[in-house]
């Protein structure tokens, strides 16, 4: 029996006022070691509270709570993730391929197939005959390539791992494109599920600026900054119209005024990744999809000359000293998740292996052996300046300097001047940041934060021994073995200590029970074109 919407929200609000009773206090005692939650929760991946709901409606409109307005509908230009408007952008686009999270595989979407040669150093995508971007043109093989081309040239999030793997791309026929690699690659379809895999039209960036035209269900009908972004259906999407006739993002305050408007019934999905915010809508059973990518709460170290991590015992000395339970329990009142280890056991790629443990003992002695040598002990921590990014500064800055370290806050007023600090100017030695490990493919992140050919480091420490578990990683096709390469690279992590890894944070896109259809794709994006609403 389906659940209504007022017995699903009543029980939310009664899980909300549970957990704010159960979260742990805390000790002031920096290095304490505090609890784990109170209550444990399954974080797997995929579609949550999914259910037979009859036959599909048709009309109607899906107004949906986005975590923040896009910076632009350019997958080229901008990181396509459920946060930062991949929904929409998928919706418009579509997706060459889609990680199905409950088969733990990649499936054709807008492609037909995708095969690889024997050694997976060749694969052989077939388009769907008959597809049509929405300005009427069509989307062959000389259209993905172009596409993929000028993702390249941008340069694209994934740019990186694409050139460093990708030779050449051949268009033997219409409906043919062939991808020659560099070397084998086993898990290639994940990178045809992001960026490089939603094509845009040439019509896209014929003119002064970037005008969203692709091959996905929706268009995009109007966009007022800071207010809402609305996708109008279309009549003659490869599979059919869709069941909505429009998607409406809004543009809310914060994510409780979302959940709020979620309960009165005013928005109808929601993206959420405030940990005890998403602790109680699993608590409550809500209906949803997670996606839970590892080191996405971290603290990159900025290992370049004449910053405080270029010396790896200083790393290592900072990575003994903070207790990733601390973290979670300041930043967020004890929900979530928390460990040192990259992978934790509610991954598909966690092994044997464990991150080096909270030991500020060992961390005090490294602090000395450096100083000894000449280092002065300074380091400058950027954080945001919103209250979880103050009480994790706080909490960091007491680890730290009950080790010997001094440490000086610099919390940033937008996440633009973190970037700027960061990524730019790498003003920093320590700073708290998000990765996201994939759980449908690590590798391409990975490749692009740890290895010397990466181009998301922002002056983290690198090695020829790690771009060379990356390329066994890459190459490997045996889950087993993969699993094994990535125990490899955790012990090669715990030696040189790139950033320190807190935990993942889970990220849940949440419906309400009148909702249906959804599918859970990459990078907490979701797929629209078979949803619908009562």
């Amino acid at each position: 029996m389906k659940r209504s919407r007022t017995s699903r929200l009543g029980a939310l609000a009664t899980a909300v006022a549970v957990v704010a009773l159960s979260a742990g206090c805390g000790s002031d005692d920096p290095a304490e070691k505090t609890t784990p939650g109170a209550k444990e929760r399954d974080y797997s991946e995929g579609i949550l509270g999914a259910a037979d709901a009859g036959d599909p409606v048709d009309g109607g409109t899906l107004s949906f709570g986005a975590y923040a307005e896009p910076s632009s509908l350019d997958p080229a230009v901008t990181i396509t993730a459920g946060s930062t408007g991949g929904t929409e952008m998928a919706a418009i686009y579509d997706l060459l391929m889609r990680y199905d999270a409950g088969a733990k595989k990649y499936v054709p979407q807008l492609a037909e197939s995708l095969k690889p040669n024997d050694d997976f150093s060749e694969w052989t995508l077939r388009l769907r005959d008959g597809v049509t971007f929405s300005d009427g043109t069509e989307l062959d093989s000389a259209a993905v390539k172009w596409s993929q081309e000028r993702y390249v040239a941008k340069p694209g999030p994934e740019a990186a791992v694409w050139t460093a793997t990708v030779k050449d791309i051949a268009t033997p026929d219409p409906l043919t494109v062939v991808y020659r690699l560099t070397s084998p690659w086993s898990t290639f379809p994940s990178v045809l599920s992001t960026g490089p895999g939603l094509i845009v039209a040439k019509s896209s960036d014929a003119g002064a600026s970037f005008k969203p035209v692709g091959a996905g269900a929706f268009v995009l009908d109007k966009w007022a900054p800071q207010e809402e972004l609305v996708l109008e259906a279309r009549d003659d999407y490869w599979d059919g119209r869709p069941h909505l006739d429009k998607i409406r993002s809004v543009f809310l305050s914060d994510q409780q005024t979302n959940l709020d408007s979620l309960e009165s019934g005013s928005i109808d999905m929601v993206f959420l990744r405030d940990p005890d915010k998403v602790d109680a809508m699993l608590d409550a059973g809500t209906g949803g999809y997670l996606n839970v990518p590892s080191a996405s709460n971290v603290a990159l170290i900025n290992a370049t000359e004449g910053a405080a991590g270029a010396d790896p015992r200083v790393r290592q000395a900072m990575a003994y000293a903070v207790n990733p339970d601390l973290i979670r329990e300041r930043a967020f009142d004890g929900h979530g998740l928390a460990g040192s280890t990259i992978f934790l056991d509610y991954s598909q790629w966690h092994g044997e292996a464990e991150g080096l443990p909270y030991d500020p003992e060992q961390a005090k002695k490294l602090v000395e052996e450096a100083k000894a040598d000449g280092f002065d002990g300074k380091v400058h921590y950027v954080d945001g300046s919103d209250p979880a990014s103050r009480a994790t500064s706080l909490a960091v800055k007491a680890s730290l300097e009950a080790v010997g370290l001094s440490v000086e806050i610099d919390l940033k007023r937008s996440i633009a001047d973190q970037i700027t600090a960061i990524a730019v100017n790498r003003d920093y030695d320590l700073a708290a940041w998000g990765l996201g490990y994939r759980e449908g493919d690590p590798y391409s992140r990975m490749f692009s934060t740890l290895s010397t050919e990466g181009t998301s480091t922002y002056g983290m420490a690198t090695s020829a021994e790690m771009d060379d578990l990356l390329t066994q990683l890459r190459g490997s096709s045996e889950h087993d073995d993969q699993v094994a390469i990535t125990d490899d690279i955790q012990g090669l992590f715990n030696e040189q200590v790139p950033f320190l890894n807190w935990g993942p944070i889970a990220e849940l896109t949440a419906w309400n029970d009148d909702v249906h259809g959804v599918l859970g794709a990459m990078n907490t994006m979701v797929l629209l074109d078979d949803a619908w609403v009562d």
